[in-house]
């Protein structure tokens, strides 16, 4: 799986969040690298079950996309007068 990678002010954005979370519920403050650290291992310890879950998603989305197309498709369809 190719790395998941943060922009700079994605990164940053995340480390003021991780930082007020500390805060907030574990009355810790931790520096910028500190929260740089976990946010790296998150995202290569659970990134992959998130990638790997919105894959997931995509695909059962994109087949009831094509089942609706497909119901929409034999609806179009006009019918056929045999003769005898």
């Amino acid at each position: 799986m190719i790395p998941i990678k943060l922009s700079k002010e994605q990164k940053d954005d995340i480390v003021k969040r991780l930082q007020s979370f500390f805060e907030e519920e574990r009355q810790e403050s931790i520096g910028n690298l500190a929260a740089e650290r976990i946010i790296d291992f998150m995202l290569k310890e659970v990134g992959p079950y998130i990638y790997n879950k919105a894959i997931a998603d995509a695909r059962l989305m994109i087949s009831e996309k094509a089942a609706q197309i497909e119901d929409e498709l034999y609806a179009m369809e006009k019918p056929v007068m045999r003769s005898r």
